[in-house]
């Protein structure tokens, strides 16, 4: 007697179909797009914090001055990287209608000694460049300083205030 072993095309094709809707299932329910958002939302909080940081650092070590880079009081200012020039003006979330644009790790007083470069917004592009960093800064007439991250894909920008 011959014994044929092995399956047959019909259980072949369910076993496939079956790995096939369970990988399905599975990509759909990690949903890269969302993860790779939620990447990029991580980034641009710890960008803002590390600004800001290096902003009340300058600040604190030069006995209560602002980095001599940022703008008056009440108006909100792009940040550039301090490399390749500040190109003015601003977009994105921020919705920045001043043209002042800062790097503030240039200048007399400067967030140098503790930020080696500017972050840059992880989009990227051609909208956030090394002229560009798509981060903003508002100092109030309290004093208060303000980090917003221009190029947030959520609903409100992150931003951080000390």
């Amino acid at each position: 007697m011959k014994s044929n072993r092995g399956f047959t095309l019909i259980e072949l094709l369910i076993v496939i179909t079956i790995i096939a809707a369970l990988a399905v299932t599975v990509f759909a329910a990690l949903n890269p797009a969302q993860r790779l958002k939620d990447a990029r939302a991580a980034r641009r909080v710890t960008d803002v914090e590390t600004i800001l940081t290096a902003i009340h650092e300058t600040i604190v070590d030069n006995k209560g001055s602002y980095p001599s880079n940022l703008a008056a009081a009440g108006t909100v200012t792009q940040l550039g990287n301090g490399s390749s020039g500040c190109t003015l003006g601003g977009s994105g979330n921020c919705s920045v209608t001043s043209t002042v644009c800062s790097e503030i790790i240039t200048g007399t007083i400067s967030a140098a000694a503790y930020l080696k470069s500017m972050p840059i917004d992880p989009l990227g592009g051609t909208t956030y460049t090394a002229s560009k960093s798509g981060y903003t800064v508002l100092r109030d007439a309290n004093g208060i300083i303000t980090v917003t991250a221009c190029g947030s894909e959520a609903t409100t920008p992150e931003s951080a205030s000390r």
